[in-house]
């Protein structure tokens, strides 16, 4: 069993696992989604709805009739990565469709690629679904493909993501995602209730609740009530606490109203299921320079006031952030300030980007540029900080009970997660001993018996 690498991408989805079931002469087609869990998401509407017409999936290159590469379009690197993808996909299968944010821009993409069938933007999937019938046309069977009621999903059978909306308002200069993705639109809160009543029925045991702005859902629906359903997040947490799975709330602005959320998140503490004590902040930094030149609230001295709130009112509430360091115009006393800041914070479970231009992003006009020697030197010291703070308190739980989930069990042991922690992005529980009769889905109450930097080790 490895251990959790401090330098894992916050903005990565856990890789997708596909089935490769397949009737004789069924049309099937390869996907790999590149990029967030929103993006998943995606997929797995895509593939959802091709399997509704009779498509099987295929795990590899070599079993489809065509594959469809879902892109990430937020980082410079990440469109690179996006275009290796791409082009191992054509030197593997030949045909391909590309959609997904990077396919926003089809210039870039037909530029490198130009033998792809089509491109699509994000969250295009009527469109994504004619380049797919153009390329290979349906063969439905009615009394063989059958669809399971939760639809295809890319993630173990235990835990799936619920997208409740696309979009964002906001305008921060480093960021191009409102300009693929487009303004806040969220989801009904019934028809987003109704899809966790059906994975939890499937046997799903954990929501992991995505966004663009998770704070800001239900705003552009003036958080309308409808079919007993009101679209505010206060509101629907509750909703999704109460049908007895782990519901753990990602992408969490520091808006006023967030702290309506602790009490829920008190209780899970104490009775083991509904909204994990669990908040995804995304705070990007601390000095209110930085934040400025960001375009993003510029309040750090009132955030420390909030987070020693919120555990006041659940000590048990995990903080997970991402940031960004070399941001233009960083100076050294900005980052010892992000420092000093992260030191007062504690917070339990920290990601960092060190600062890319994006075409298109207002960031890439500002002046005084951070060396990528200096980004790097900013991005070690960082994180050296931010793997001390979790030392420590991973450190404070040894000894402590702590229900946990098991995501896999081999011949080495169980690997699992706490309420605090996350799929992919953050630690592990291992349980080397007493672990044959557990499987994935279990939830179980351990005995943490060491710690390390990031994670944990525990015995049932």
């Amino acid at each position: 069993m490895s251990l959790n690498p401090p330098n894992l991408r916050p903005d990565l989805a856990p890789a997708p696992s596909f089935g490769a079931d397949r009737r004789d002469g069924q049309p099937t087609i390869g996907m790999v989604s590149l990029g967030c869990p929103k993006a998943l998401v995606d997929s797995e509407r895509i593939l959802t709805r091709l399997r509704a017409e009779g498509y099987a999936i295929s795990p590899d290159y070599a079993g489809a009739d065509a594959v469809i590469v879902n892109t990430c379009g937020f980082l410079d690197s990440a469109k690179a990565e996006s275009l290796d993808a791409i082009g191992e996909a054509l030197a593997e299968n030949g045909r391909v469709i590309v959609t997904g944010c990077l396919g926003a821009e089809p210039d870039y993409i037909t530029g490198a690629h130009p033998r792809v069938l089509a491109v699509t933007g994000p969250h295009q999937y009527e469109q994504v679904l004619d380049a797919v019938h153009a390329a290979v046309p349906p063969s439905p069977n009615p009394f063989i493909d059958l669809l399971p009621a939760s639809g295809v999903r890319l993630t173990p059978r235990h835990f799936a993501y619920l997208k409740i909306s696309e979009g964002c308002n906001h305008a921060c200069k480093f960021c191009i995602i409102p300009d693929m993705r487009g303004r806040l639109v969220s989801r009904p809160a019934h028809a987003i209730v109704r899809e966790a009543e059906r994975l939890v029925e499937a046997g799903v045991r954990e929501l992991l609740v995505i966004s663009q702005d998770t704070s800001a859902y239900g705003l552009d629906r003036r958080h309308a009530t409808e079919r007993g359903h009101r679209a505010h997040v206060t509101d629907l947490a509750r909703d999704l606490g109460s049908l007895g799975a782990w519901v753990r709330l990602h992408y969490v602005y520091p808006y006023p109203h967030v702290r309506d959320l602790i009490p829920l998140m008190a209780d899970t503490a104490a009775r083991g299921a509904g909204v994990l004590p669990y908040l995804d902040i995304p705070f990007q930094h601390a000095h209110p320079d930085v934040l400025k030149r960001m375009a993003r609230p510029a309040a750090s001295a009132r955030t420390l006031d909030e987070i020693a709130a919120w555990r006041g009112a659940c000590p048990d509430i995990t903080l997970r952030s991402t940031f960004i360091v070399g941001y233009p115009g960083e100076t050294e006393a900005e980052f010892q300030y992000l420092l000093d800041w992260l030191d007062e914070a504690q917070l339990d479970r920290v990601g960092c980007f060190q600062y890319e231009n994006v075409r298109g992003a207002r960031a890439n006009a500002l002046p005084d540029h951070v060396p990528d020697a200096v980004k790097q030197d900013r991005w070690d010291r960082f994180m050296a900080r931010a793997q001390a703070i979790s030392a420590a308190r991973l450190a404070a739980k040894v000894g402590t009970r702590q229900q946990v989930i098991v995501d896999s069990v081999d011949e080495a042991g169980a690997t699992c997660r706490t309420m605090a922690d996350a799929p992919e992005i953050d630690g592990n529980l291992f349980i080397d001993r007493g672990f044959d009769t557990l499987s994935p889905g279990d939830l179980v109450t351990v005995t943490v018996d060491e710690a390390g930097e990031y994670d944990l080790w525990g015995s049932v």
